[in-house]
């Protein structure tokens, strides 16, 4: 199936032909994890844990359920999330004194603890994160990773003394965001999303947006300040220096399997996926190549070959079963191994190896003498080009508008006047919607889009995933 005929087919097809998710459970939405998408996602997971570990946050895990006093707590949050949430309301025959909920997202259930936590100044910053499961209603057409209903979720949550504390943590977010986004190999961009779009009960909301190959762009995280906007309905309050009780800060930041979703849509091509080296489950495969009546001195050589790998913490496979070469190629090509080492009479009469790079085909031979120290070079490389790759994309996705009729897929830069209905008339007229506010700022000013004020707001609009 061609990715560039119909995307969103193709994603379908690869995402299920490769074995990354099964939608066979019987409640939609609800995916099962088959063992190579899960381990895929973990090692996106270890590279999340990797940056915020570094920066000294600390993980924790909440529970699922959430009492419904305390949902209800803050009245932006309810509006936002009431339509998606799932109720618990019976435990056996018996009916629950408080509704449950499944937990959407678990600010209502962290920070009831939180005011327990924090007494002083002494107790600031808080910096936690964990990695649970989130449950939303979604009304929409699931999507592997990208819209279903059961989420696996990654969150963030601190407190602060001050405004401006919190402030330089949303500036770390976004540090750690690109550390992630490195391993992944995905460019994104930074947009500050309209009051209407902003996360239930923040302040502002930041999301990470990237673009997919159909034009549509898809968020693949958030970040949030909530000034004091939850900590004073929860009670969340320390004791400053001068004895004074008063409320923290508070900023979330929040990513989920989408991730994985994205590099599956940004990087696979027509003949499958290609996995980033740092997340790839299986990151080098090596076939040997038999020829009748030499077979032992080929089998030993690529055993050698793969053992040595391992050893150096390289996640290589073996592919020893007793089928064509070709139908291996073709197999680990669709499942995005980025290097392939073939080892054939030859190679292990002269001792080298055959490197196939999944980037770009190219071939490639690799004396056995430095071989890790060469393939630890080719993984690099491989993560640098598709890197390369994926930005040169973005960047030939972005264009300026004039008027509402050159809109189309891709980023759309325009002038706007900031106005609610101007915005909500793009929606109305394209199809649509304003990103936001771009963390770029180019000088000077225009005529709004809609309404042709003048203005010195530029915001980028792009059709949502």
């Amino acid at each position: 199936m061609k990715k560039e005929e119909n995307f969103s087919e193709w994603y379908n097809a690869v995402v299920e032909e490769n074995n990354l998710t099964d939608k066979r459970y019987p409640v939609k939405g609800l995916n099962v994890w088959p063992p190579y998408g899960w381990k895929a996602m973990l090692l996106i997971d270890s590279k999340v844990r990797e940056e915020f570990d570094s920066r000294g946050h600390d993980e924790v895990n909440f529970p699922l359920l959430i009492p419904e006093d305390q949902f209800q707590k803050e009245k932006d949050h309810i509006k936002g999330f009431d339509s998606q949430v799932y109720w618990v309301t019976k435990a056996g025959d018996n009916e629950l004194d408080i509704k449950l909920l499944l937990r959407p997202t678990s600010e209502t259930a962290m920070y009831p603890l939180f005011s327990t936590w924090i007494r002083s100044h002494a107790d600031l910053p808080l910096r936690v994160y964990q990695i649970v499961n989130t449950f939303r209603y979604e009304t929409k057409q699931t999507r592997a990773f990208i819209r279903v209903r059961e989420i696996h979720f990654i969150e963030g949550h601190t407190c602060h003394a001050t405004f401006q504390e919190a402030e330089g943590q949303i500036a770390e977010d976004l540090d750690i965001m690109r550390g992630i986004a490195r391993a992944l190999c995905l460019p994104f961009r930074i947009h500050t999303r309209p009051e209407w779009d902003k996360f239930p009960g923040a302040y502002y909301t930041k999301a990470i947006d990237t673009v997919l190959p159909d034009g549509r762009t898809l968020q693949i995280a958030s970040i949030h300040q909530y000034r004091n906007n939850f900590s004073i309905p929860y009670d969340i309050y320390f004791e400053d220096e001068d004895g004074q009780r008063r409320p923290v800060f508070q900023t979330t930041y929040g990513l989920s399997e989408r991730m994985l979703g994205a590099v599956v849509a940004v990087h696979g091509d027509d003949k499958g996926l290609i996995f980033p080296p740092p997340i790839a489950p299986i990151q080098v495969v090596v076939v040997p190549v038999l020829k009748k009546g030499e077979s032992e001195i080929i089998d030993k050589a690529a055993a050698e070959v793969a053992a040595r790998l391992v050893a150096a913490g390289i996640r290589t496979r073996l592919d020893s079963r007793d089928i064509r070469p070709g139908n291996k190629y073709y197999e680990w090509e669709g499942k995005g191994v980025p290097l392939r080492l073939e080892v054939g009479k030859r190679e292990a009469t002269d001792k080298f190896v055959t490197a196939v790079r999944r980037d770009s085909g190219k071939k490639q031979s690799i004396g056995t003498a430095s071989l890790e120290k060469d393939v630890s070079e080719l993984l690099d490389s491989i993560r640098e080009n598709m890197l390369r790759i994926a930005t040169e994309r973005e960047k030939a996705a972005e264009h300026r508008v004039a008027n509402l009729k050159e809109i189309g897929p891709g980023l759309n830069i325009i002038w706007w006047c900031g106005n609610e209905t101007c915005g909500k008339t793009i929606d109305e007229k394209t199809g649509s919607s304003i990103l936001g506010i771009p963390e770029w700022k180019t000088s000077g000013s225009g005529r709004c889009i809609v309404c042709a004020n003048e203005t010195e707001i530029e915001a980028v609009v792009s059709k949502p995933m």
